[in-house]
């Protein structure tokens, strides 16, 4: 039998960290520029279940037998075969590659889940609508950091800008007119769990002042998405630096973080913030085409381990 294979994107968040937990709305992007990918190669003279997992991102060759169910990769298998109602998965290899940042906010996991739901559902004749991978690969984000918000699986199963809500819709967000950005890498790893987590401490330490982050950070993402709807890209800017200004007051920033999001801007850039859960990972700059390459080379001068360039399309 042939291989098959399938691919997914990673992600960055433009607005809405942390606030998008407690119900605030946030808007992410897929990044094109970088990929999981999941190939399954079946062998037919092995006894059914007999699955072999090769990850070599992260130095791993397990059969799913030796795997335990809450593990990432094999809750991946078991939700699919669950949803197919399979009697009995087919002996296979299922190899995963990504050159998404492990733990640096673009959705490596999500991403991986997404590609293997993909490639094992299709391979058996049977491939899963993107609500159903979605819906499954959400339910293995829970196993990797607890409480998510859902927008991860959502952005990367359907690789378009989204509007989101938890508990809403899905809304893809519609783009009137393109826009650059710079991701910069701080190189370092920094766990969702983790962050997540002391957030939800400190907020039940203190949650009125909490909750005010909150509204701020929603308020900052309804508007937006009226900026991107309506073509603003200068006031889209502005609402950056404001966002990055409330995830500081958070204290999910950090000194790395920092430096980059300045450097973005003495170097040009339209607005700068941190993505993801912060403390580490990335941070993304708005930036004009022509300008892209130089603002690029400011942040690796600034420490950025590693820079993306990418382009959020019209939709």
């Amino acid at each position: 039998m042939p291989a098959y294979y399938a691919t997914a994107p990673g992600k960055i968040i433009l607005f809405g960290e942390h606030a998008v937990v407690y119900g605030r709305p946030a808007i992410a992007v897929p990044v094109l520029q970088v990929r999981s990918k999941a190939t399954v190669t079946f062998d037919l003279r092995s006894a059914p279940g007999k699955v072999l997992f090769r990850a070599p991102d992260i130095n791993l060759e397990s059969a799913l037998s030796d795997l335990p169910e809450n593990h990432p990769l094999a809750a991946v298998i078991w939700k699919a075969a669950s949803a197919m109602n399979l009697s009995h998965i087919p002996a296979c290899t299922i190899q995963v590659a990504s050159n998404i940042p492990i733990a640096g906010g673009m959705g490596s996991g999500a991403a991986v889940s997404v590609a293997i739901l993909r490639a094992f559902s299709t391979s058996l004749g049977h491939p899963l609508s993107d609500e159903q991978v979605s819906k499954l690969a959400y339910e293995v984000e829970v196993l990797h950091h607890g409480t998510p918000s859902g927008i991860d699986n959502t952005v990367i199963t359907y690789a378009k800008p989204v509007y989101f809500k938890k508990g809403d819709m899905l809304e893809i967000l519609k783009v009137k007119h393109p826009f650059t950005l710079v991701i910069g890498d701080t190189g370092i790893q920094s766990p969702t769990a983790s962050v997540v987590g002391d957030v939800r401490l400190a907020w039940e330490k203190a949650s009125e002042p909490f909750e005010a982050f909150f509204n701020a950070i929603g308020a900052i993402s309804a508007s937006a998405r009226e900026a991107i709807e309506s073509g603003s890209v200068e006031l889209l800017g502005q609402l950056m630096n404001e966002n990055h200004a409330r995830l500081q007051d958070m204290n999910v920033s950090s000194p790395e973080l920092d430096r980059l999001v300045e450097a973005a801007r003495s170097a040009g850039a339209l607005g700068a913030k941190l993505s993801g859960a912060g403390r580490g990972g990335n941070m993304i700059a708005l930036v004009m085409p022509d300008n892209s390459e130089a603002l690029a080379g400011a942040l690796a001068k600034a420490g950025a381990k590693r820079t993306i360039i990418t382009e959020v399309r019209v939709t």
